[in-house]
């Protein structure tokens, strides 16, 4: 059970309403606004603390529509982090995103379960590798930093930090 309400836009502070209309006119906007206008998933949470959630939101869309990383491998790095998290959440806002970028029902559960997965692209065998070792170890031995360009690594550290926040931030909230 949800141990956060969702608030409907008329009930929010001014910062907060900000913040609401800031998210929901964004890319996103539009898969997190239930029946009710509230927002799900961990942008509700944001709502609380307008000065924290507005620049946690921001590197997150950062994140998804700015970085370097390929759409694929993007996905590919989100799905690791929500397999190691057992995040349903993420799992089900992310898994159709895959699906759309070509990625089959067995690699999703691949990703999913953290089993072994065949990739072609050489650059995705990469961001699997390197993300799955941020994940269980939280560091890179020297030939896993090697295996990406500076750029691409500190994009993907950076990302499979939000998501795990995300993550923790759904869990504790129960979303």
């Amino acid at each position: 059970m949800a141990r956060l309400r969702r608030t409907p836009p008329d009930d929010l502070a001014h910062d907060a309403r900000a913040l609401y209309e800031k998210i929901t006119a964004g890319p996103r906007g539009r898969f997190m606004v239930d029946p009710d206008g509230g927002l799900a998933g961990p942008f509700n949470a944001m709502l609380l603390s307008p000065p924290v959630g507005d620049p946690l939101q921001e590197l997150g869309a950062a994140v998804r529509y700015r970085s370097s990383l390929s759409d694929r491998a993007r996905e590919l790095a989100v799905l690791v982090v929500a397999g190691h998290e057992n995040s349903a959440f993420e799992r089900q806002a992310h898994e159709p995103i895959a699906r759309e970028l070509g990625f089959t029902g067995d690699q999703l559960k691949a990703l999913r379960d953290g089993e072994p997965l065949a990739l072609d692209d050489p650059a995705e065998r990469a961001v699997l590798a390197v993300t799955r070792a941020l994940v269980a170890r939280k560091d890179l031995d020297d030939a896993e930093y090697a295996a990406l360009g500076e750029r691409e690594l500190f994009e993907l550290t950076t990302l499979v930090g939000y998501y795990t926040t995300l993550a923790l931030q759904l869990r504790v909230f129960r979303v």
